[in-house]
């Protein structure tokens, strides 16, 4: 698959987004919190409306507007089932709101499993989109992030998000 490649630099908000044609629309299949393009030679700098769209999103969630992304223009197919479980529901964790790791295990129905929530929230290729900065350690502590603890903090505080304000149980 050749993929595509968007840099955004605009105002200090730096990321990058591969993306390709996935049945005919495009997709992403990720997202670098970062400007260092050279990782990739043999990507094509290009866009097209969709993804224009979508950096537009990402631009505004970072200048603080409250977005609602699809998940839609993500290749999801392309995460194993453990780690596309986690995202499907760090996508429920909505703007101004955190969970913890263990949450999310619970809501699996895995509760022993909170540690490998935790790493495939750490391989999330959708940063942003799949807000898994909202997801906190149980003792309210951060955590990593791969757009760096800075970052983390910052888009909390932004959010206002509160620690043990979670996305409702699992329905029996």
């Amino acid at each position: 698959m050749k993929a595509n490649i968007l840099i955004n630099k605009k105002a200090g908000k730096n990321f990058v987004i591969f993306w390709s044609a996935y049945k005919g629309k495009p997709r992403v299949c990720r997202i670098l919190l970062s400007k260092n393009s050279r990782l990739f030679p043999d990507s094509v700098i290009s866009s097209c409306p969709r993804i224009d769209k979508l950096v537009e999103q990402i631009t505004a969630f970072l200048d603080g507007r409250k977005i609602k992304f699809g998940l839609d223009t993500i290749q999801l197919d392309l995460c194993p089932d453990f780690q596309k479980k986690v995202l499907l529901q760090a996508a429920k964790i909505t703007f101004g709101t955190t969970c913890t790791y263990q949450a999310i295990a619970d809501r699996l129905g895995k509760p022993k499993a909170w540690r490998a929530v935790g790493s495939a929230l750490a391989g999330n290729p959708f940063p942003i989109i799949i807000p898994c900065h909202r997801i906190v350690r149980s003792d309210g502590s951060f955590g990593d992030y791969q757009g760096g603890k800075r970052m983390k903090e910052f888009l909390l505080k932004r959010e206002a998000g509160r620690l043990h304000k979670i996305f409702p149980k699992k329905e029996e």
